[in-house]
C-alpha cells in the first residue's frame, strides 16, 4: 500500500444509517477530507463519491468491503472536485461512474488542477477516471434492491451537482450542497442557487443527511448552511451597496456568528461570488478561481490546511 504521509493519516468512520445504507465520514470534514456512501443490495454495491488521495480511496474501497462482498457496480459522483473525484480510478476495474453531464464536463477541462493549490499533500498515483455515464435532471438507477434517485435541480455548489436520494429509507446523499460544522462554500457556484436547492431538499423531508463534509444529522443541517448563506447575502448586498471589496468586507467582520465552523477563510470566496450575483452574474458563471483562492491564502495569513 502506499505510504501515506500527510498530516491526518486517519482513515474513515463507517456508519449505517439504514438497511445496507452507510456513510463514510471523514474527520474533520476540513479540505479535502470529505464524506462518501455505500448503499448495499442483493445487486451489487452503489458508492457515492470517492476521495482525494489514492491512500485515501484504498482505505474507503476496503471500508466498502467490510460491509459488502458484492462489486461496487456504480460509483456516483456528486460534483467534479477532486476530493470526490480523484480516487475514481480505484474501482475502475469493477464500477461504471456516473456523474450530472456539466460536472462531467468540469472533470474533464479541470483535471488534476487541485493538486497545485496543495502540492505537498501525499497525492499519491492519482489519474483521471472521468464519468461512462451522464444525467441531465433526473435518474433511476438501475436496480440494485433499494431504490436509488439521481437528482440535479440546477447550480449550487457548483454547476453540475447532484443529490443522491433514497425514498424509502430517507437519507440524502448531499455532496458539498450542504456541510456540517464546516463552512459552506459556493464560489464556483451560486448563492442563490444553493438557498433555492436547500429549499427543494428540505421538500423531500429527509430523516439522515449525509452532507459532503462534516458529520451525518438530519434537516437541520439545511437550515444551518441556509442561515450562513443569508448571512452572506447580507454582507454582499451591503458591499456592492458602499463599493467595499469582499476581502475588506470579511476583514471588518470576521468570522461573526459563524466563528465555529471549519475553513473559515471560504468567507471571501464566498463574498466574491455573492457580490458577483449582486452585480448581475448568473448562477455558476466562470469566475477567477485561482486569484480568489489567493485572496482567501490573504485572508487566513497562509494556505489553508488541507488534511488530504
Amino acid at each position: 500500500m502506499t505510504e501515506h504521509t500527510a498530516a491526518s493519516p486517519f482513515p474513515g468512520e463507517v456508519a449505517q444509517l439504514g438497511e445496507g445504507v452507510y456513510a463514510y465520514v471523514q474527520a474533520d470534514g476540513g479540505w479535502c477530507l470529505n464524506n462518501a456512501g455505500i448503499v448495499v443490495g442483493d445487486g451489487g454495491t452503489v458508492l457515492v463519491d470517492t476521495a482525494a488521495t489514492e491512500w485515501r480511496a484504498r482505505m474507503l474501497h476496503e471500508a466498502v468491503r467490510t460491509v459488502s462482498r458484492r462489486p461496487v457496480a456504480f460509483v456516483v459522483n456528486t460534483h467534479s472536485h477532486g476530493d470526490h473525484t480523484f480516487g475514481n480510478a480505484e474501482f475502475a476495474g469493477e464500477a461504471t461512474v456516473i456523474a450530472h453531464e456539466r460536472a462531467a464536463a468540469d472533470m474533464a477541462a479541470h483535471g488534476l488542477a487541485l493538486t497545485g493549490l496543495w502540492p505537498d499533500v501525499a497525492w499519491g498515483n492519482i489519474r483521471l477516471r472521468l464519468p461512462d455515464l451522464t444525467f441531465s435532471a433526473r435518474m433511476a438507477l438501475p436496480s440494485i434492491g433499494p431504490r436509488i434517485e439521481l437528482l440535479h435541480f440546477g447550480p449550487g455548489h457548483t454547476a453540475g451537482d447532484t443529490v443522491v436520494w433514497l425514498p424509502d429509507q430517507r437519507v440524502l446523499f448531499t455532496g458539498d450542497l450542504v456541510f456540517s460544522g464546516v463552512t459552506p462554500f459556493i464560489l464556483m457556484g451560486s448563492l442563490s442557487g444553493t438557498l433555492r436547492l436547500l429549499d427543494r431538499l428540505r421538500a423531500l423531508e429527509p430523516l439522515h443527511v449525509v452532507p459532503g463534509h462534516g458529520p451525518v444529522g438530519g434537516p437541520e443541517l439545511l437550515d444551518l448552511d441556509a442561515g450562513y448563506l443569508r448571512w452572506i447575502r447580507g454582507l454582499a448586498r451591503s458591499a456592492v451597496a458602499e463599493g467595499v471589496t469582499p476581502l475588506d468586507v470579511a476583514r471588518s467582520v470576521g468570522t461573526g456568528p459563524y466563528s465555529r465552523l471549519l475553513d473559515s477563510e471560504r468567507l471571501v470566496g464566498n463574498l466574491i461570488r455573492a457580490c458577483a450575483e449582486e452585480r448581475g452574474l448568473a448562477p455558476a458563471a466562470p469566475l477567477d478561481v485561482r486569484a480568489a483562492f489567493e485572496e482567501m491564502v490573504t485572508f487566513n495569513g497562509g494556505l489553508p490546511r488541507c488534511g488530504a
